[in-house]
Parts: C-alpha cells; structure tokens; sequence
C-alpha cells in the first residue's frame, strides 16, 4: 500500500507543471489578429512555443500556427503545419488507453491534445483553400475527399453532428473538380443539415447570385469574429458531495480561487478541490459584411458556420464525461492522502506526523487539479459566403464590414483579379475586430 502511495506522489509531483497555453498568451494574440498583425502574431507564438506549447501540445501548435500564417497569406508554410497537425492527430488515435492514466490521476493536461471534432473538421477546410489560394484545385480535391469520408465515418456515432458548411464548401470543391456526382451529394447533404428554414448557425436562407453565362463565380469566405475563450474555473466542494456534484451542472457552485482552494483542501481534509472549463465570449464589432462588384452590384454574405456555437455545443457535451473524470480523480486523490496519513504515522508512530503528511499529499492533489484549457483558438467565430458572377477579365471586388446596426465600419478591396469566363475563384479574408 505504502508503494501505490508513493507511486501516486511520484506521478503528482512530475505533473504538477502540467499548463495548457494561458488565457494571457491568448489574448495577446487576439489583440494582434484584430489589428492583423498576422506577422507579429506569428512571431509571438513562434517565440512563446516553448513556454505555452508543451510536447503533448504540439497539433495545437501546429493548428493555431497554420491558421495564422494562413491569414498572413504565407499558403505553403501553412498546409505544411496543417498537414503536421492531420498526420499527428491521426498517431494519437490509435494511441493505448492506457497512456491515458494521468486523466484519472492528476489531471485533463497530462495527455496530449486531440482536437475536437469541430477542430479536426476545419483543418480540411484550410488546407483546401491554401490549395486553392495556389491555384491548385488537385490538392484542394484531395482535402474535399478526406472531408466528407471524415464525416461519413462519424454518421454513426450518437453524438455526431452534420458540418454542413464543411459540405457545402467540398460541393464546390468538387463542382471545380468535375466530380459532378460528389457534388451533388455533398450539396444535398449541407442543405439537409442548414434546413429549409436556415438552421444550423444560419442567420437566414442563403441566396447567392444566379448564373450568368460567360462569365465567372467568385466564392468569397469572411472569416469572422474571435472564439469564445476557455478558462479554468475551480471550486471546493466536500467530499461526501463529490460523486452527487459530478451529476449536476456547475452553475451554482461557489468559486474560489486556486490558492486559497489548494489551501483549504490541505488543511481541512474533507474536502476537494477541482476544476472545470467554461468559456469567456470575446468582443468584435463585426456582425454582417457585403460584396460590392464593380458595376455597383451588392451582395451579402449569409453566416454559414458558427464555430464559436460549436465550440460552445461541443463543451456541454462533454461535460458529463469531464465531470466523471473529476470525481474519480478525486477519490484516486483523497485515498492518496489518507494513504499517505498511515504510511507517516507508520514509519514514525506520531499521529501529527501522519496529518502532516496527509495535508501535504491533499495540497499535492488541490494544485494539480486543473482544467483543460486547450482549444484551437486561433479559429475565427464565424465563416460567412456569398457567391456572384462578374464579367470576366480583370476585377476589382470590394468586401464591405458592418456592425450590429448595419452601419459600415470598415472594408477591403481584392484587386485585379483575373476572371475567366465560366471559371471560379475563392477568396478569403479574416477579420477579428
């Protein structure tokens, strides 16, 4: 007994520098992407990698990195790291449970990160358009594959959930492509999922602009707004109440701070200390955006993915099976402590030995007792499209940015794009302010 004891201490000890990428290093990267400062920001996280990405992080790394040298316009460099974080993802799938066993010991960081299905979704979505963006509708037809087969082998699952605009935007991968019969079933798939009322994240039933023969389609992609930030909340609960508390929500909760938790739980004894990730929305004052053509033509763009709902819907999910790890890493930690009590009073025959012994161990597991954190954050909150046609030969697009009373706040021109008849090109563009 005195050996598990000792063995769970060991694994306390080496983990208690477990840290996800902090709620500061977020924000300051926010604070660049609204000013779009992609360089800058890419220059921070490359300097900061050693600091907030730990080895189990690196396909957040890799993530949070491509997308922003995505925006910086930097396409090969980005796919590379995006196809890092897919190869990567792809390892920790058939990765042994039991190199899972820190989850139920220490805490949610002692794993490495897999990304959420939302998350692994988009990364197809970026290194399609770094294709595209290349003029290489090969490889762009390649991540459309990988996306729908994707989402073909989660249809199964209770908990799966239709990308419809990860559908919708593989239908005119493939429309580009020729595979006409993909398309089409890509295409009826994504409007399933919207529904006829608009439906998943759709603000309104999209209407793009008809076609017009001869001339050329532009798909414009405004990446919008930032995601909703995860931070760790940590409450002291006792320890009679632990297993009912992993039943129910954690509304009502007192909250208290780490420290102080980490304390008491030492002192006291017959309490617990744990914690929980929520999620802290982020201010932008884009809300809607337009296209406007050369000949004064105007057309909006419809919300076609809420990312920051899927963050927000993939968290509540989750939360039952966070809260059951929770409770057992409770117990696991509580019967370290009394463990620990018997050993020290054991070897010493002193009783305030033993409680000394059992306040440490407590301590031990209140500090290590922490949230999971990790999120792709670097996604933008929203992606909005509008498709139109425009006479071909050389183009000017302007991409106009609204707030939430419709007035213009700001805008970005495409210039001189060359537009073949009956072609097709995609565009897109972030905004986080």
């Amino acid at each position: 007994m005195r050996a598990r004891y000792l063995t769970l201490l060991t694994v306390l000890l080496c983990c208690s520098a477990c840290s996800a990428p902090s709620l500061r290093h977020k924000k300051e990267i926010n604070k660049l992407l609204a000013a779009q400062s992609y360089s800058a920001a890419i220059e921070k996280i490359e300097s900061a990698k050693d600091r907030e990405y730990k080895q189990r992080d690196a396909v957040l790394y890799y993530l949070d990195s491509g997308a922003l040298l995505h925006e910086a316009g930097e396409y090969t460099a980005s796919d590379m790291r995006m196809a890092w974080a897919q190869e990567k993802i792809d390892e920790l799938f058939t990765q042994s449970v039991t190199a899972h066993i820190g989850q139920y010991l220490v805490n949610d960081l002692t794993v490495p990160y897999y990304p959420a299905s939302y998350e692994r979704e988009f990364t197809y979505y970026y290194r399609a358009m770094n294709f595209l963006q290349r003029g290489n509708i090969g490889g762009a037809l390649v991540e459309a594959n990988k996306a729908v087969h994707y989402l073909d082998g989660q249809r199964g699952r209770k908990d799966f959930c239709e990308n419809p605009f990860l559908q919708y935007f593989s239908s005119l991968v493939f429309e580009s492509a020729g595979k006409r019969d993909d398309a089409r079933i890509s295409h009826t798939r994504a409007l399933q999922a919207y529904g006829l009322d608009g439906g998943a994240g759709l603000t309104q039933k999209p209407i793009f602009g008809e076609y017009v023969p001869e001339w050329g389609e532009i798909v414009l992609v405004h990446a919008n707004g930032l995601l909703p930030l995860k931070k760790s909340q940590t409450f002291q609960v006792g320890w009679g109440d632990v297993l009912l508390w992993s039943r129910t929500s954690q509304e009502n909760m007192q909250i208290e701070p780490e420290v102080e938790n980490a304390i008491m739980a030492g002192l006291l004894g017959n309490s617990v200390t744990v914690a929980y990730p929520v999620l802290e929305d982020q201010p932008y004052s884009i809300k809607a955006s337009e296209a406007v053509t050369q000949d004064g033509k105007t057309y909006p763009t419809f919300l076609m993915a809420d990312i920051a709902g899927m963050a927000k819907e993939e968290l509540k999910n989750k939360e039952s099976v966070t809260m059951l790890r929770m409770a057992i890493r409770a117990a696991a930690k509580r019967t370290a402590a009394v463990q620990a009590r018997h050993a020290a009073y054991q070897a010493s025959s002193d009783e305030s030995i033993g409680q000394l012994a059992e306040m440490f161990v407590s301590f031990l597991g209140a500090i290590t007792e922490k949230a999971d954190t990790r999120q792709w954050f670097t996604l933008p909150a929203q992606l909005r499209m509008s498709r139109f046609y425009v006479p071909s030969g050389k183009q000017d697009i302007l991409l106009r940015f609204k707030d939430g009373f419709g007035n213009i706040v700001g805008e970005y021109k495409f210039e001189d794009l060359d537009v073949k008849p009956n072609g097709r090109i995609y565009l897109h563009y972030r905004t986080a302010k």
